[in-house]
């Protein structure tokens, strides 16, 4: 399908609403992870995704208010037996997740085993959405073909997933343009898209949203907000 131009940017909400705070290094120390937990409470971003460890703490921390707590399920290459990704999921939903954002089994899908990865996707869409949870699917760009982004966006439609992402920050390339209208093009509206690219400024993170992302998974909050309140300051010219 081809895009629809996006609502544009006006208010420090619309911005804020882009972004998912992620926290998933493995040496992020636990008083860390609560420092960087006020911090998107503070600045009103979307949600906040944390490694599997952290999600007693960012429910406890984000409490019933808007920012949603998130957590990864087959992190980070999708490796894991659907078994066992079914029970990490449904542990983070029970400890109060509002988000998963999965992996698909990359192996598979680069193996051209379709009915696996569709499956897959299908009871882990189920799980989610009995709980009211959002279910995100990472596709980790950076490692399949165009054929392949395709099937994939073919298998989340079937499966009606929340989201697709095109990346998880730990491939050797994240986000491109290209991808985002690929997928854009290849998924029904009702599924948004995220990026995630190493994301530290609004010059960057504008694109993104304007070639269709309704989120942009980042580390660096705290500075690109501070920059959008700045250009909402700024005298018109």
């Amino acid at each position: 399908m081809e895009p629809q131009p996006q609502a544009p940017l006006v208010s420090y909400d619309d911005f804020a609403k882009l972004i998912d705070h992620t926290l998933l290094k493995p040496d992020l120390a636990m008083a860390h992870v609560v420092e960087e937990l006020e911090l998107a409470k503070r600045y009103g971003v979307a949600s906040v995704t944390v490694r599997p460890c952290d999600i007693d703490l960012a429910v406890r921390t984000l409490g019933n208010g808007l920012v949603k707590a998130g957590s990864v399920s087959g992190f980070p290459h999708g490796s894991q037996s659907t078994a066992t990704k079914l029970f990490e999921t449904r542990d983070l939903l029970r400890r109060g997740a509002k988000e998963i954002d999965l992996v698909i089994a990359i192996a598979k899908l680069v193996s051209r085993e379709f009915q696996h990865v569709q499956s897959e996707l299908s009871q882990m869409s189920e799980a989610c959405h009995k709980e009211g949870a959002i279910l995100k699917v990472t596709l980790e760009t950076a490692y399949l073909t165009e054929e392949l982004k395709i099937i994939a966006c073919r298998c989340c439609e079937r499966a009606e997933v929340d989201f697709v992402k095109t990346s998880t920050g730990f491939a050797p390339s994240g986000y491109t343009a290209d991808d985002v209208r690929l997928l854009r093009k290849y998924l029904p509206e009702e599924i948004a898209i995220e990026a995630e690219g190493g994301f530290r400024t609004v010059a960057e993170i504008l694109p993104a949203y304007e070639g269709g992302c309704a989120k942009i998974a980042t580390t660096a909050t705290a500075a690109i907000l501070e920059e959008w309140k700045a250009r909402l300051a700024a005298p018109v010219t």
